[in-house]
């Protein structure tokens, strides 16, 4: 039972950050309807933009966290705005074509400034290690991660259904030209939405580098599980995603405990079952354009 609880608390932690991970895909894919496969790069930004401010500045580690964010974002939004605005009118083969090719190069840019070796970045102290509760190992870093990505999950939540600004957002995907006739700015509901999408990337990357690591691989090893959550809770609201990520973390982190051999392929199984049973996801719905 203390395997199980332990295994369960582990992979509560991982699916979190899966979810902070892929929740900018989710937006971007889900409500802007753009296929965005470099979401891995924004990410993998972040996450070396705290390793550097953390381990070569020595930075705070909570310091650092807000600067990934802002640096993703900010690249982010340079690239909306001169790069990928030109591609929401083109189909998604376009998208996945031109997106896959800019994970590429950033892979390949980032391997030649920080060369290829894993990194990992300096935590304080105070979140290395771990405490018993009634026998359960609760590794302090892990559960740091779950209360923060817990508290991101609902500010996300309320955010997108209960501001002017979801409102808006809603609004421009599901009919742009008649939003636009009401005084909304479409394109920079877009941009703003997509820095912010970034952001949440460059967080999960640089929150990420402790338990995954960080190379200039980073976007090409986990591309498929964003895709997975993506694909798996549906990308059409942002309760789906949650709910896959957690559901993926525990089944993955059980998977590779209980059957050590098998454990990589129970992710997809799991992925495989539930498309079966919900073809869309599950909070999945048909696009709205």
């Amino acid at each position: 039972m203390t395997s199980i609880l332990t295994n369960l608390f582990d992979g509560v932690a991982y699916g979190m950050l899966l979810f902070v991970l892929a929740c900018g895909l989710a937006v971007t894919l889900g409500l802007m309807n753009f296929v965005n496969l470099a979401h891995g790069a924004f990410a993998m930004a972040g996450g070396y933009v705290c390793m550097v401010l953390v381990n070569r500045m020595g930075w705070p580690f909570f310091a650092a966290l807000p600067l990934a964010f802002v640096s993703a974002a900010a690249i982010g939004i340079a690239l909306e705005r001169t790069l990928y605005r030109h591609l929401y009118a083109r189909s998604h083969l376009d998208q996945v074509l031109f997106t896959i090719g800019l994970t590429f190069m950033s892979v390949a840019a980032v391997d030649y400034i920080q060369g290829s070796s894993r990194v990992f970045i300096n935590l304080p102290a105070a979140l290395q290690g771990q405490f018993d509760v009634f026998g359960v190992g609760i590794g302090r870093y892990r559960l740091m991660i779950i209360v923060i990505c817990g508290l991101l999950t609902i500010g996300l939540q309320m955010v997108l259904a209960r501001t002017r600004f979801g409102s808006r957002l809603r609004a421009a995907v599901d009919d742009p030209r008649a939003a636009s006739g009401l005084g909304i700015n479409v394109p920079q509901v877009f941009a703003l939405t997509f820095a912010f999408g970034c952001g949440l990337a460059g967080l999960g990357g640089a929150l990420s580098a402790e338990i995954l690591g960080l190379d200039p691989y980073f976007p090409l090893k986990f591309m498929i599980y964003f895709l997975i959550v993506v694909t798996v809770g549906g990308s059409s609201s942002i309760t789906g995603p949650f709910l896959a990520s957690l559901l993926l973390g525990i089944g993955d982190v059980a998977g590779k405990y209980y059957v050590p051999k098998m454990g990589p392929f129970v992710i997809y199984t799991m992925m495989i079952v539930i498309l079966i049973w919900r073809p869309n996801g599950l909070f999945g719905r048909t696009a709205a354009r």
